[in-house]
C-alpha cells in the first residue's frame, strides 16, 4: 500500500488505510461519512516515525488524532487509549497526557491496568510489569459487565434481599470473577503464541481487544483503530461480529493487517508464531 490508499473488504465491510492519523481528510477518507461506536487506540509511546519527540510535542501530536477521533465518535461511544508510563522519565507520556484530555468533551471512566508475565529492571528496581489503558465516554454509552475465568470461591459480603440474609455467591450474575481495572488473567503475547506477529513489538492480546469490544460494542458496531500495527483490532471485529476501520501510516503495517485478516479467513489461525508473515502463501490476496 502507499500514503493516500484505502482498502475496502467486501466480505465484511472492513476498511484498512495506509493513512495519517493527524490528517482530517484522512481520517474522513477512512470513515467514508460513518459514525464510530468504540475507538481502541494504541499509539507509539512517543515515537512518531521512529523519532522519540519531546513530551510537550508528542502530546500535540497525540492531541491531533484525538480531536479527529472526537469528530467521528457517534454521540454514545467509547474511547480507549493504550498509553505509556516511562519509569525513568517522570512516568512521561501519561500524567500529560491525562492533562490534556481533561480539556476534552469526554469523560474518564477507568485506568485500566494489563498485567505483563515478563517486564525489566528485575536488579535494581521492581519489576515493570504493567501496561496502562485509559478508558473515556462520550455522551452514556452502554457497558457490559465482563467476566474472568477464575470461578468464585470465597464467601461473604452478606446483605438482606427481599428480607433473606444472602451471600456473594448467591446473588452473582456469573459464577465466575468480574473483570475489574487490574487486568491479570490475560497472556501476553509472546513468540510461543499463534497469534505472535514478527516484529510487532508491544502487540496486544486478543483477549484483551475482546474483553474491550465485548463491554463497549454490540454486533454489528463499527470500531475505529488509527494505529493498526499488528491488526489485532481488525482480527477481533471480525471474530466478534464487529466492522473495523483502522489505519496505520506506515504502509507495511497497513499491509500486514490485511494479511493476517486473510490469512485466519484462509487458516482459521490468528497470526502466525514463530513464522514471517511475508513468506506465507495463503497470505496472497
Amino acid at each position: 500500500m502507499q500514503l493516500g490508499e484505502v482498502w475496502g473488504d467486501t466480505e465484511r465491510g472492513h476498511r484498512v488505510g495506509c493513512l495519517d492519523s493527524t490528517n482530517s481528510e484522512h481520517v474522513a477518507l477512512l470513515i467514508n461519512n460513518k459514525k464510530a461506536k468504540l475507538a481502541i487506540h494504541d499509539p507509539p509511546y512517543n515515537q512518531v516515525t521512529f523519532e522519540k519527540l519531546p513530551t510537550k510535542e508528542y502530546i500535540k501530536w497525540c492531541e491531533l488524532w484525538i480531536d479527529n477521533t472526537l469528530s467521528v465518535l457517534d454521540s454514545d461511544s467509547s474511547l480507549y487509549i493504550w498509553v505509556g508510563a516511562d519509569q525513568f522519565d517522570n512516568f512521561q507520556p501519561l500524567p500529560d497526557l491525562m492533562i490534556m484530555m481533561r480539556t476534552k468533551p469526554i469523560r474518564p471512566r477507568s485506568f485500566i491496568t494489563m498485567r505483563n508475565q515478563r517486564g525489566y529492571g528485575t536488579q535494581k528496581n521492581w519489576m515493570a510489569v504493567r501496561q496502562e489503558l485509559l478508558y473515556y465516554v462520550k455522551g452514556k454509552p452502554p457497558f457490559t459487565p465482563q467476566y474472568t475465568n477464575i470461578p468464585k470461591k470465597t464467601k461473604g459480603y452478606y446483605k438482606q434481599v427481599d428480607g433473606k440474609l444472602t451471600e456473594n455467591l448467591e446473588r452473582s450474575k456469573s459464577k465466575y470473577i468480574a473483570a475489574g481495572n487490574v487486568w491479570f488473567d490475560i497472556q501476553q503475547v509472546f513468540y510461543r503464541r499463534e497469534e505472535h506477529v514478527r516484529e510487532c513489538y508491544c502487540q496486544k492480546p486478543l483477549k484483551a481487544i475482546e474483553r474491550i469490544t465485548s463491554a463497549s460494542s454490540g454486533p454489528g458496531d463499527l470500531i475505529i483503530d488509527f494505529f493498526s500495527g499488528a491488526g489485532t483490532t481488525l482480527l477481533q471485529a471480525e471474530i466478534s461480529n464487529r466492522v473495523c476501520y483502522t489505519m496505520d501510516i506506515n504502509p507495511k503495517w497497513a499491509e500486514l493487517s490485511i494479511r493476517r485478516l486473510l490469512w485466519y479467513r484462509n487458516t482459521g489461525k490468528t497470526g502466525w508464531g514463530r513464522q514471517d508473515p511475508w513468506s506465507t502463501d495463503e497470505n496472497a490476496t
